[in-house]
């Protein structure tokens, strides 16, 4: 008697959901629809309806992958479509699939103002952090998700440094988790602030991910794409969709598409070394894969560069709301334009030993984060406001 155990398929509820949005509840429908798009646009080799319906219902059972260029572009056409929207190769389960494993750094940041970040020092024992690129003070907090750090800077800015361990198949099950656990993180920083230091605008609070990649999934020729995948995550993600099964599964068809067509934005910026690192920065998140761990750059390098560009980050944007609100804005003295000067130097012009690697790394994450338009505007206005 066999004990074979039979195969287990799984569906691609993508060209399931996309065939029924179109009103075509029965494959037979659907196949009609198909090959009559497929003669209007003139494809000599349209299959017969009989075929498309015994095809469609392969693909949509996820017996097999959409590889054929005929299938591929009257889905497309059938569906209005983009391929990776709708294709990818998903008949395994997450658990025979190679896993990827990271340390996801989320800089949660607030403002709170001097007056509250002063409080703030003293109520949970902030002492001096050292190493950082401008003064400010840290203690560990505990927080239920991971291994967390409070900064405070004098001026007013908060964040919240929390380190998770991730270990995943998919870029896509990472984006579902970042969206997912992003508003979870806001929530838990407002409340632990409101006590103390509450945040002036609730509005402006957000997080900032980068990742540390630890051991990779992907083969060499890959790496670099995937790379790129996760520094820009919800580029696999709809907007206005919620994080349910069928988003992931459309994620990871759509990640499987961009990496075989070896994605890349100009919003991208790369920071690595051939042979040494690879590593990305952009609007969305930091990326960075150590080769040669000790020729590459190290962990807390890339930490110290956030935090100092998100702090100012925080004090930037709460300048810029002030004046967008038609005031001028209201700083302490020690804090307006001569100290974000100051800033704006420490963050911008090279150290005497400064490696050409943290280098590129500081000018990337500079690049692509827009700060410094705000820093020059801020600077601008305080120093008006001061000689009115």
């Amino acid at each position: 008697m066999s004990t074979e155990v039979p195969r287990q398929y799984k569906p691609n509820l993508v060209l399931v959901n996309r065939r029924k949005a179109a009103g075509w509840e029965s494959r037979k429908r659907a196949a009609r629809e198909l090959h009559r798009v497929g003669h209007q646009r003139g494809i000599r080799e349209t299959p017969t309806v009989e075929a498309i319906e015994k095809t469609m219902y392969r693909h949509e059972t996820g017996r097999v992958a959409v590889t054929d260029p005929i299938y591929r572009q009257l889905y497309c056409l059938a569906y209005d479509a983009k391929p990776h929207d709708l294709f990818g190769e998903l008949t395994s389960g997450a658990e025979d699939r190679p896993h990827f494993s990271a340390r996801s750094h989320k800089f949660v940041t607030a403002f709170v103002g001097a007056g509250g970040a002063a409080r703030l020092r003293e109520v949970a024992g902030c002492a001096a952090a050292v190493g950082e690129w401008h003064t400010c003070y840290s203690a560990p907090v505990e927080h239920p998700e991971g291994d967390c750090t409070l900064y405070v800077w004098p001026c007013g800015s908060v964040v919240f440094h929390l380190v998770e361990p991730v270990q995943l198949s998919t870029i896509a099950a990472l984006a579902v988790w970042r969206v997912a656990s992003y508003g979870d993180n806001i929530k838990w920083a407002i409340d632990y602030l409101a006590p103390t230091a509450p945040v002036e605008d609730e509005s402006a609070v957000y997080v900032l991910g980068a990742h540390w990649v630890v051991e990779p999934a992907w083969p060499a020729e890959f790496l670099g794409t995937a790379l790129r995948i996760m520094s820009t995550p919800k580029v696999l993600l709809h907007r206005d969709r919620p994080m349910d099964d069928e988003h992931l599964a459309h994620a990871e068809l759509v990640e499987q598409s961009l990496i075989a067509e070896s994605y890349d934005h100009t919003g991208i910026e790369s920071f690595g070394v051939p042979g040494i690192s690879v590593g990305y920065a952009s609007w969305s998140g930091v990326v960075y894969h150590p080769i040669s761990a000790e020729r590459s750059l190290t962990e807390p390098e890339i930490i110290s560069c956030e935090l100092a560009i998100q702090s100012m980050w925080a004090y930037g944007d709460a300048i810029a709301r002030q004046i967008e609100q038609g005031r001028d804005p209201r700083v302490p003295p020690e804090y307006g334009w001569r100290y974000l000067r100051g800033v704006r130097s420490r963050l911008t012009v090279s150290r005497l030993r400064e490696t050409g690697q943290h280098q590129a790394m500081r000018r990337a994450i500079l690049r692509t984060c827009d700060l410094m338009p705000a820093l020059d505007q801020a600077i601008e206005t305080l120093r008006d406001t001061d000689r009115g």
